[in-house]
């Protein structure tokens, strides 16, 4: 019996000692980083710098030729219709200037009735629109109608809307032309003895001053740039985006702005992309064709001006619910993309078919299912079958 014990506690010492001989030359697990397979929302965006611009900028120029004085104003100030930013004293002028004065007048006065009867136009397209939509909307609750002829009939009120604020804003920039050029008259006044006879220069509405162009006292000739202003309340962003970037880019887009300087992303919607591009040098000496694509914002734009930096991301595609992956656990196979998975500890391979993908997920249309675990940046030392373990 003690012979049998002898030769049994023998044999269980041989495969201990075979087993921790075994353990210490058997491979180490990898320790790999994971991450899950998911559902959810995905968004394939453009992310390019941009730049803040002034939606309704202009520039207040000298009517007509005299001394100007100082402007006492400064930049960032606001301004009503009724600031006075800078007189003018007019200098003579001579018979030719004077006729020329006057046809300005005439032109001017004839370019103001033209944008009144336009606007008048607009109003009449603008109510029939607005007719036909109520029309459309009763036909389509009585399904005689489709959806599709419903929304043309929205979007023709929308733009007949548009057109019609496009108009009054040309009918007042005929009037502002027609005070322009009536100013030069008190010129010809002067050369008729009314010396001393000054022009009070005054915004044609309220807005802030962005540049002084002209801020001491000084003769100037009739035209010259004398400060620009800007509705502080609209603001746009401008991207320039490579042109083979901005065919993707549909007006209407949603867009997202980024490191603004406030705590949260500001909401955006592309309003126009620009249809010419402009050669522009990179920084590495490349010429490049770029796109303006114009953003208007949703969301309150806060304490941005004129010209400040922003990161603008467009929304090209996107889908509520796909099955997403991070892009850095994908590794090419050939012509058809990989991943490992980790199952039981160990290094499983899958070939996978992708859709549409961004800067962090991808959209997995084949071969993997929510909640596998994914090996995030497999080198060249992960393996089939081999194990691994989780940092």
């Amino acid at each position: 019996m003690r012979r049998v014990l002898k030769k049994i506690l023998f044999a269980a010492a041989i495969a201990g000692l075979a087993a921790l001989i075994i353990s210490a030359f058997r491979a180490r697990p990898l320790p790999v980083e994971t991450a899950s397979v998911t559902r959810g929302p995905l968004e394939v965006t453009i992310d390019e710098d941009g730049e803040t611009r002034a939606l309704e900028r202009y520039t207040l120029a000298s009517p007509v030729a005299g001394q100007l004085s100082r402007i006492d104003l400064h930049e960032g100030d606001q301004v009503s219709a009724a600031t006075r930013i800078a007189t003018i004293t007019p200098l003579p002028i001579d018979p030719r200037e004077a006729a020329e004065l006057e046809a300005q007048i005439q032109s001017a006065e004839a370019l103001q009735r033209e944008a009144g009867r336009q606007v008048a136009r607009r109003v009449n397209d603008r109510d029939q629109a607005w007719r036909d939509l109520v029309r459309t909307r009763e036909l389509a609750r009585e399904g005689i109608v489709s959806r599709q002829t419903l929304e043309q009939a929205e979007t023709a009120e929308a733009g007949a809307a548009k057109e019609l604020e496009a108009a009054e804003f040309r009918e007042k920039s005929a009037a502002a032309e027609v005070k322009r050029a009536q100013a030069g008259l008190i010129s010809l006044e002067a050369q008729r003895g009314e010396k001393g006879r000054t022009i009070v220069v005054r915004p044609p509405s309220p807005g802030r001053i962005l540049r002084i162009l002209e801020k001491s006292e000084r003769v100037v000739a009739a035209g010259t740039p004398l400060i620009v202003l800007s509705n502080p309340r609209r603001i746009e962003v401008v991207v320039d985006l490579l042109s083979t970037d901005a065919v993707k880019v549909q007006a209407g887009a949603a867009a997202w702005i980024e490191n603004w300087g406030g705590p949260a992303p500001l909401r955006g919607k592309v309003r126009l992309v620009e249809p010419y591009g402009y050669t522009k040098v990179s920084a590495l000496g490349v010429e490049e064709q770029r796109v303006n694509v114009v953003i208007d914002f949703v969301d309150s734009p806060g304490r941005l001006g004129d010209g400040y930096r922003v990161d603008a991301r467009i929304v090209i595609w996107q889908c509520p619910d796909v099955v997403k992956a991070p892009v850095s656990a994908l590794f090419r196979s050939g012509d058809s993309w990989s991943v490992f998975s980790v199952e039981k500890g160990h290094a499983v391979r899958h070939l996978i078919e992708t859709g549409h993908r961004n800067s962090l997920e991808a959209e997995i249309t084949k071969g993997l299912t929510p909640g596998v675990e994914l090996i995030l940046h497999p080198s060249t030392e992960v393996k089939e079958g081999m194990r691994v373990v989780k940092r």
